[in-house]
This record gives C-alpha cells, structure tokens and sequence, in this order.
C-alpha cells in the first residue's frame, strides 16, 4: 500500500460573509504524518472537510494517488443516541460493510473488525453497547473502523480528544506503524508537543498559512514564538 500526496493550492472558503480560509497553499508528503495546527476557529476542520469534499470551496485541492483510492477519517466525536441498543460490533459491521447488518457480518469482515479491535486494546468490548463505552473508547473504536478496508489516506481531526495516556499511546502507536506501512496521515492536531515528537511536518493554519515544515525547525523561528508564546519544547530526537 502506497499513500498519496497531497496539494492544496490557493484555497478559498467563504461561509455568508465570513472569510474561513484564505490562499491556503502547501503539500503532504506521500507516508508521512502531517499535522494541522492552529488556534480554535481558524479553519483547520473546514479545510479538512474540503480535502474530503464536503465543503465548498475555489482553488484546487489534488490528491495524487498511487494505488489504493481508500480513505479513512476520524471525527472529533461521535454524535448518536446513547440509548440504542447498538453493540461495537453492529456499528463496525455498519460502516465496513455494505451487507445490512441484519443479514449478518461476513466471515472476512467479522475477521478484519475483530484483528483491528484487538489491535486498539478492545478485544473484550466487541459485544458491549456502544453507549456504554468511555469517551476514549468511542474513540479508539472510530479508529477502527477507519482503518476498514485498509486506507490509503487516513484524515483524523482531534482523535486524542477524551484519551487517556495508554489510550493516547495505543493511537499514537496504530498511526506511525500506518505511515510506515506506506500510508499518508493528515492530523488535526491541538497538542503542539505532540506533533513536534511524532509528525513528519506541520501546517499552522489561522485562515492563511502562517507556518509550515518540518516542526523541529518551524517551532525555533520567531514566527513560532510569537503563536506560542508559552512553548518549551524538548529536543526531538532522531529516528534512527
């Protein structure tokens, strides 16, 4: 598997009156971890929603594939009614397959979820209720269920949202054994010491592009100290 590079040239986005992004340029990097960094409100989620087509927008966005044209994304939450009687396994079943769920998972699928659940640390949560689950677990089953059929693009928009530590290190773990699979992570990230251990590069977004690079370097010049005025980074150590 092959992940695709990305281009977003000039990009635009007006909502009404209001201005969400403005000539938004740069590139990801095929198998890489890329994250989009920026203050609440400065268009990181719109720009991801037109990277998947869901947002009006001029200037062009191309993704330049290899060969799988499969994208995983991973929303910030899940919005459902904790009520329903659901199970991990229904919901799996319903957004990796097209079989409807009351006619049973297909063997292989059945196979998949359960490699993949037991992958996240969630072996013994295939049979429980989808609301009975932590704020984590939701998460980490998002993961999941992005992760089927194996993607080629993996879009995530804030998935450490409600992790604890061992779940923040199994996430963290499942995206950088992707990327070195071959895949491509584009990561709406809020968590700047985060993205300065792990990403490959980093985009700072506030409407325009105000950085963009390598996070070692980008995060030592001037224009990084004054975004983040607070920030005392560790040195990054090489991978060897």
């Amino acid at each position: 598997m092959q992940g695709p590079s990305i281009e977003f040239e000039h990009v635009n986005l007006t909502l009404g009156a209001t201005s969400i992004l403005e000539d938004v340029t740069f590139k990801v990097q095929p198998a890489t971890i890329h994250c989009i960094v920026g203050a609440n409100g400065g268009g990181k989620t719109s720009l991801v929603r037109s990277l998947l087509g869901q947002m009006p927008h001029s200037g062009r966005i191309s993704i330049h594939w290899r060969d799988s044209q499969v994208i995983g994304y991973v929303p910030q939450s899940l919005d459902f009614d904790k009520s329903l009687p659901i199970t991990v396994l229904d919901f799996m079943a319903m957004t990796t397959q097209r079989r409807p769920v009351f006619l049973g998972v297909a063997r292989a699928r059945r196979a998949a979820i359960e490699r993949t659940l037991e992958r996240l640390g969630l072996a013994g949560k295939i049979r429980a209720k989808l609301g009975s689950l932590s704020g984590g677990e939701r998460q980490r089953v998002l993961l999941a269920q992005a992760l089927i059929p194996e993607p080629a693009l993996l879009v995530l928009d804030e998935p450490t949202t409600g992790l604890d530590v061992a779940g923040r290190g199994i996430l963290e773990r499942t995206i950088i054994e992707f990327v070195k699979a071959g895949g491509t992570a584009v990561w709406i990230n809020h968590d700047i010491a985060q993205v300065n251990e792990i990403a490959d590069a980093l985009t700072y977004i506030d409407r325009k592009v105000l950085l963009d690079g390598v996070p070692g370097d980008v995060l030592a010049t001037g224009a990084a100290a004054h975004l983040f005025p607070t920030l005392t980074l560790p040195v990054r150590e090489a991978v060897s």
